[in-house]
């Protein structure tokens, strides 16, 4: 993927995890109200939110609704979480309206449904593909301060799972907490986690394991 592109002339370089994302605003359809508006990611951090982005390559395709479906069912605990989630495609919020009303399997979507027709966005968060004109299935975690925490892209034919979005959400909500402390490899909430120091060095397995 370009990073360099010409619609963002602030945005030189595509958003790099550890680094603090540039404020941005995308036009959606919200299907809860059943009207189309602007979110800013400065306006969810000044609420204190975590901004879940969840990039798709298009309305009226094959694998696409099955992911918002699957991101559906875990938006009340990623909600809960403190997050705010926005699907993301480079369809207009009018295709969003009509798939969003004609699919069955979103019936149950209530997260606002961001619009990128020009490919700003997703040229910013390295998911634009130039050949299609679309964007990769990319999901990106962007903590209350701004800051890109966690990024994961897949191709246009493997479907990603919103558990571990949820898992990786409440680890990432931890350790921002917890700022001392780190989450081993499958870690979920309430589980034993780590100090790092000199005296865990070799010692990983005694110390979740005693």
């Amino acid at each position: 993927m370009n990073c360099e592109h010409d619609h963002f002339e602030d945005l030189l370089e595509c958003a790099r995890v550890g680094s603090q994302v540039k404020d941005f605003t995308v036009e959606v359809f919200d299907p809860v109200e059943g009207a189309f508006g602007e979110v800013t990611l400065s306006d969810i951090q000044s609420r204190g939110k975590w901004t879940v982005l969840v990039f798709y390559p298009a309305d009226f395709t094959f694998v696409c609704p099955t992911e918002l479906a699957d991101l559906a069912e875990k938006h009340e605990a990623l909600e809960k979480l403190g997050a705010e989630v926005l699907s993301v495609s480079t369809d207009t919020k009018f295709v969003h309206m009509a798939w969003k009303t004609s699919e069955r399997l979103l019936e149950k979507v209530r997260f606002k449904m961001a619009s990128d027709p020009a490919g700003e966005l997703s040229r910013y968060f390295d998911v634009w593909d130039p050949d299609s004109g679309l964007a990769l299935r990319g999901t990106f975690l962007i903590d209350p301060d701004g800051l890109l925490v966690s990024s994961e892209v897949n191709f246009y034919n493997v479907g990603r799972n919103a558990d571990e979005l949820l898992r990786k959400l409440a680890a990432n909500v931890h350790v921002r907490e917890h700022p001392e402390q780190a989450c081993p490899a499958r870690w979920t909430p309430g589980q034993k986690t780590l100090l790092p120091g000199e005296e865990l060095v070799g010692k990983v397995y005694e110390s979740l394991n005693d």
